[in-house]
């Protein structure tokens, strides 16, 4: 189960939320979307700083957050680059929707360290500058765990440093517990277009457990069966008084 579902669809609802969130209208709200997340993604391909896009729509209102570990490049000079960003938008979603308000709001990644798409992104920008692709990932390794998470695993497949057969290869450090949905396990895929082709990287970080108090039960069936022993007269337990002597 781990290995073949995505480890982020597979906790939506219990630990993760959606990344859009509206209400009616499925076709065209997806497309919307799909397109939004397109053309910022293309509008800051080579910058490789975009982490996260959530979209929140109302009647009247869409608001766009963009996770960013560079804010400054996101916003532009004097705000011109969102600017531009809500004037692409607007165009286009006029078509559909109209009288539409648009709000961007930019977030500051703070430890792109153990984002997982940035990470991956990180790498397949060093790939694409001819830096060894082992030198990369145990950099990248090495940074994740001086922030204090439980694990982290990348995995990297295609035609590494030119080879003509394609291959794959696994680093791991730590632990992941990928069958486990307490656990908080962030990823990330992303493609460097090289030369000699496309090679991919997958990273899964596990930052840490979730719900960890819920794990020891014992206190709780404890407590759970002293009040039905209270509520029944038969199973209430006998108090033993220890006897005061008298000397």
């Amino acid at each position: 189960m781990g290995q073949k579902a995505n480890p982020i669809a597979n906790r939506l609802g219990l630990i993760l939320g959606w990344k859009s969130i509206w209400i009616k209208n499925y076709s065209i709200n997806v497309k919307e979307d799909e397109y939004i997340r397109n053309f910022i993604n293309k509008r800051f391909y080579r910058k490789y700083c975009i982490s996260n896009i959530l979209i929140e729509k109302t009647r009247n209102k869409i608001i766009i957050t963009i996770f960013t570990s560079k804010p400054a490049i996101v916003i532009g000079k004097q705000g011109k680059e969102v600017e531009y960003l809500k004037q692409v938008i607007r165009k286009k979603i006029d078509k559909i929707n109209k009288n539409l308000n648009i709000y961007i709001n930019v977030v500051d990644v703070v430890q792109p360290e153990i984002d997982a798409l940035l990470v991956a992104k990180n790498i397949c920008r060093q790939i694409i500058n001819r830096v060894s692709y082992k030198k990369c990932i145990k950099l990248s390794i090495l940074n994740a765990m001086r922030m204090k998470i439980k694990g982290i695993k990348i995995k990297i497949s295609g035609r590494l440093n030119g080879v003509e057969m394609a291959r794959k290869e696994t680093y791991k450090e730590g632990i992941i517990k990928l069958s486990t949905f307490r656990s908080n396990i962030d990823y990330g895929f992303y493609e460097a277009n090289t030369t000699y082709g496309k090679i991919g990287v997958k990273v899964w970080i596990m930052k840490n457990l979730l719900y960890s108090k819920m794990k020891d039960l014992t206190n709780f069936y404890n407590n759970f069966f002293k009040i039905r022993r209270r509520r029944n007269n038969k199973f209430l337990k006998k108090k033993i008084y220890a006897k005061k002597k008298i000397y």
